[in-house]
């Protein structure tokens, strides 16, 4: 993989990240929790689709890559959700 797909890919995390933040209306930080709660969500929205048995909607890929971003935004909403309400009082 390239310098500017790793790129690509961290940016596409982030906005997933953010937009699924922004979703669960709980947000764990800047811009770097952001590409991570994105990666973590592409992981957590792909195990739960597969589990269910659903297909992968939207894949952008790069640099040979694929990168389930409609999964990752689930991901990143279900994981803010769980934190925040692991954290809040």
């Amino acid at each position: 993989m390239s310098l500017v797909g790793f790129l690509i890919l961290l940016v596409i995390a982030a906005v997933a990240g953010a937009v699924g933040q922004a979703i669960a209306g709980y947000s764990l930080g800047g811009f770097l929790v952001s590409v991570v709660v994105g990666f973590v969500g592409a992981w957590l929205g792909t195990w739960v689709a597969g589990q269910f048995g659903l297909p992968e909607f939207f894949v952008i890929t790069v640099d040979g890559q694929p990168f389930p971003v409609v999964w990752a935004i689930i991901g990143s909403a279900l994981l803010a959700i769980g934190i925040g309400l692991l954290t809040r009082r």
